[in-house]
């Protein structure tokens, strides 16, 4: 049997503020802190549903362009009017042509993030 990848278990994020990017993920976004913290040089991030992967943060210096992190949310619009609540300036959502609803925002550290939701359960989850 060749070699297989089973799961995608973590990612991480070299960020250049530890308690900036802690905020931003665990206040803003809502992920829930599980090791860690704003004054540590590791933290790791999860959601409530423990099939996804980890977030982990390593304080370092910032990387510029690397790629994306695409999270899926509940309700685009809304969370996009939340952010613009909490006095972020993220654009206007859009519908893309894969089918997918979606808007870009910036992390403390320039890291982009996309926030969607597919909107057709018949959309491939690979491409």
């Amino acid at each position: 049997m060749p070699a297989q990848i089973e799961k995608i278990s973590a990612i991480t994020l070299t960020v250049s503020n530890m308690e900036a990017s802690v905020r931003f993920y665990r206040d803003l976004l809502g992920l829930k802190l599980l090791y860690g913290g704003p004054e540590a040089h590791f933290s790791s991030l999860g959601t409530e549903r423990a099939e996804f992967p980890i977030l982990n943060l390593e304080q370092g210096p910032a990387v510029n362009r690397w790629g994306r992190i695409i999270f899926h949310v509940a309700d685009v619009d809304q969370f996009w009017a939340y952010l613009k609540e909490k006095g972020l300036n993220p654009p206007k959502p859009m519908n893309a042509s894969w089918g997918e609803r979606y808007f870009h925002i910036g992390d403390p550290d320039g890291h982009e993030l996309s926030l969607a939701r597919p909107q057709a359960d018949d959309i491939p989850r690979s491409v």
